[in-house]
């Protein structure tokens, strides 16, 4: 399994489609297993690296290669199971979310209920079925998709368009004359599932079912695949920067303030951070299932305990971690439930915390609405502050990831103009994976690669299809949306080029997408400014021209964990109205335009917000601002200099002087990129 780290694309295609999924996963974890133990100070050796990354290679192109976004799938069987079921049980109506229990944003084979009950495969939708109807719901990005993947058993809700009801609004319809629905409660948050139980009563229905047994596992049985067991590593003090017996106390100082007994952790991305180990259970997302527990003076770890070596148990252990069952989880938050009600008739109920993210099933297992609150994480809010550890990875793994991405876009330019190449979005692709796995502490990729030429790039979730996927025109806009895992941080970059000659419509559009990042980047703000506030920023010069785009100006992202991380964000959704920026977060900035049926444009750097010294400090306040960590030059081509003011260009000198510096020695004896690197990082 080693040797295939080096077999080119069409050989990996070729394993991918002989080699079953679950074999993959199994064959990867042998090669860890047999691989050299890490050491507390640095995570697995390279070999390592490369198996888990393999594993994601292999199964991109098994899902590249197969015809399911084109092929339906006759559900007809599978809906008449479903439907048998849901009468023994006295539902009328059953909702399967694409979610996992765990609120994932990527999941696992074994958890895309939705797909297998509809055939359709995108990543958003949900699907509802009824005793003698069907419907899925799901958003512009997957109209097309999902209209030629279902079959004659379902109607396409196409949401966001106008007098179309949401998944939602349907359901409540459908439930008019007493009718019961029902949903896994474990795929639900709380939240949802009350304002749904509400609209269904609102409607006539007889309200929301908490069903125990997922009904699709039942139909679906032996063919359900396998959840995965991937290998559990130990992230050491060399990337972590704290340790797990630091973040606990300064959990159990978070349980003292809000008067709680314990902490129920379900969110993966919390529990790798909170313990610093590392998994490789969903794709892109260094984390593995699992649940914890957290009272003022125990710690209990709920994980398929065949994952874990024994340097890994040993700091577990060493950390007073108990390690319990992945599946004992809810047994023992019943327990503590049924010590809740022992002590109900105090003036004091024992409360329990979870995250607004955990599942209905979680809360209700703990006691429900009298024993259980609701919070915003206390370890994601801990998380998404970086220590200085992790700050100083972030810095150095973009450095490495600029280099690749430079290589990159150098050699596409001379495939395509000088060598008059045919390459495919696909290949191009596969070929920045490649240079950026020749950079040190490499893992994988954090998200499928947005590779768009044209007006592709103006789909704003574009993923391209091997073999059927768009080749690359030098002569239109091309767009490259991608990201890494190294051990040291998690990357997130997009450039938009052009390789021939753009329009001046092009030029104007990207430079006015250009100075909104500018703008941001170089902004100063009072301590206590959300990303709400700061949007408008990005925007402003768009909107002078009566043009926006519609997406979050930034997301926040993890130190080697997932690429979209929460609370922070950077846009117009009122989450982000109650949660301020802080030094430490590490974030996006990502404006862009969009010209359907023409181009794309996006331009996203990743930044640090940081402390500001200022003039003077109204308030008596600390001022923020941002610095940016990226390290790739914007297209030269695209800049309309006509548009910038002589500040902008200082600050384009600056940062691609920046660029320059920090690429010394990347590119020895490699004229082809050194040239690149030196004509698009020219002073203005």
């Amino acid at each position: 399994m080693r040797n295939l780290w080096s077999l080119p694309s069409s050989c990996l295609t070729a394993v991918a489609s002989s080699v079953p999924r679950s074999a993959i996963r199994s064959q990867a974890a042998r090669v860890i297993h047999s691989l050299p133990k890490a050491s507390t100070a640095s995570p697995l050796p390279t070999h390592s690296t490369r198996a888990f990354s393999l594993t994601s290679r292999l199964f991109q192109h098994l899902k590249a290669t197969s015809d399911e976004e084109t092929m339906t799938v006759n559900t007809t069987d599978r809906l008449a199971a479903l439907r048998s079921l849901m009468k023994e049980r006295n539902v009328d109506i059953y909702v399967v979310p694409s979610e996992d229990s765990h609120a994932s944003e990527y999941i696992a084979e074994c958890d895309a209920r939705r797909a297998f009950i509809s055939g359709f495969t995108g990543s958003a939708g949900t699907a509802v079925v009824t005793l003698d109807k069907a419907a899925l719901a799901t958003d512009g990005r997957y109209f097309n998709q999902a209209s030629k993947q279902l079959d004659e058993n379902w109607h396409l809700l196409k949401t966001g368009l106008q007098d179309v009801p949401t998944w939602q609004e349907w359901t409540a319809d459908e439930s008019a004359g007493g009718k019961t629905v029902g949903i896994d409660p474990t795929l639900i948050s709380p939240a949802v599932a009350d304002k749904l139980d509400g609209d269904i009563k609102k409607h006539g229905g007889a309200g929301l079912k908490a069903i125990t047994e997922n009904l699709v596992d039942l139909v679906w049985g032996d063919s359900r695949p396998p959840r995965p067991s991937e290998p559990v590593f130990l992230l050491g003090a060399k990337y972590s920067g704290k340790g797990t017996a630091e973040k606990l106390t300064d959990l159990r100082k978070e349980l003292e303030k809000k008067k709680a007994a314990a902490f129920v952790v379900s969110m993966l991305d919390e529990i790798a951070w909170l313990f610093n180990l590392r998994g490789n259970d969903i794709a892109y997302n260094p984390v593995f299932f699992s649940y914890a527990i957290v009272t003022k003076d125990s710690a209990t770890l709920y994980v398929d305990e065949s994952k874990l070596n024994d340097e890994v148990k040993q700091y577990l252990a060493e950390n007073g971690i108990e390690i319990k069952p992945y599946t004992d989880l809810f047994k023992d938050t019943e327990v503590l439930a049924n010590a809740a009600k022992s002590t109900s008739e105090s003036d004091k109920p024992t409360k329990y915390l979870v995250s607004n993210k955990a599942s209905w099933a979680l809360k209700l297992a703990l006691g429900g609405e009298k024993h259980v609150d609701e919070v915003r994480s206390p370890v994601g809010d801990a998380k998404a502050i970086k220590n200085e550890t992790e700050l100083e990875g972030m810095r150095r793994c973009h450095i490495r990831d600029g280099a690749a991405l430079i290589k990159f876009f150098a050699w596409l330019e001379d495939q395509l103009i000088n060598k008059k190449a045919k390459l495919d979005e696909v290949e191009a692709a596969d070929q920045l994976e490649k240079f950026r796995s020749e950079q040190s502490d490499f893992v994988g990729l954090s998200f499928d690669t947005i590779s768009s030429t044209g007006p592709n790039g103006a789909i704003i979730h574009y993923k391209p299809e091997r073999g059927s996927c768009s080749v690359i025109d030098p002569n239109a806009i091309y767009l490259c949306d991608s990201g890494a895992q190294f051990y040291d941080g998690t990357t997130d970059v997009t450039r938009t080029l052009h390789f021939g000659q753009p329009t001046d419509a092009e030029r104007k559009s990207y430079t006015l997408v250009l100075k909104g990042n500018m703008a941001l980047d170089t902004a100063v703000f009072p301590k206590g400014t959300s990303g709400f506030a700061l949007d408008a920023l990005a925007r402003q010069f768009l909107w002078k021209y009566g043009l926006d785009y519609r997406h979050g100006t930034g997301h926040g992202v993890g130190s080697f964990l997932n690429v979209h991380e929460g609370p922070i964000g950077i846009g117009t959704r009122k989450a982000y109205i109650d949660v301020p920026l802080a030094p430490g977060n590490v974030l996006s900035i990502e404006p862009g335009y969009y010209e359907d049926g023409n181009y794309g444009i996006r331009i996203e750097n990743l930044a640090i917000v940081r402390e500001v010294k200022t003039e003077h400090q109204f308030g008596d306040k600390p001022y923020l601002g941002f610095e940016h960590v990226t390290m790739v030059p914007y297209c030269r081509k695209l800049i309309d200099e006509s548009l910038l003011t002589q500040e902008e260009k200082d600050w384009l000198n600056k940062s691609n002087e920046e660029i320059r510096k920090n690429m010394a020695g990347y590119f020895d004896g490699d004229q082809l990129t050194t040239e690149w690197l030196l004509r698009e990082t020219s002073p203005f």
